[in-house]
């Protein structure tokens, strides 16, 4: 890993209780040549973080055990709530992938 894929690596999701939108991400920074430490993030701190300019990809362990990027993180808005996506589907969820549950 040499050239940095995002500001900030999403390697897992914690849904609401309900399982309907994710709560929290496991977030890590991407250093150019590693990967950072995980720490929580609340979806809205990523949503924050996207509006200020930050970029968000997510990442996945691969069978080598070294980490994969995934897919670029983007904010969708339905009925003018906002929820962090890797594709422009306009369902009211957000959805990063097959990323594991933490």
């Amino acid at each position: 890993m040499a050239d940095k894929w995002a500001d900030h690596l999403i390697s897992a999701v914690r849904y609401n209780p309900a399982e309907t939108h994710i709560d929290q991400v496991e977030v890590r920074n991407d250093n150019g040549d590693s990967v950072g430490a995980a720490s929580t993030w609340a979806r809205t701190d990523v949503v924050k973080g996207l509006e200020g300019g930050d970029t968000f990809a997510t990442i996945t362990k691969g069978s080598n055990d070294k980490w994969q990027r995934g897919a670029d993180v983007g904010i969708i808005v339905v009925n003018g709530t906002k929820y962090i996506r890797t594709d422009a589907d306009a369902t009211s969820e957000d959805n990063l992938g097959s990323l594991p549950n933490f």
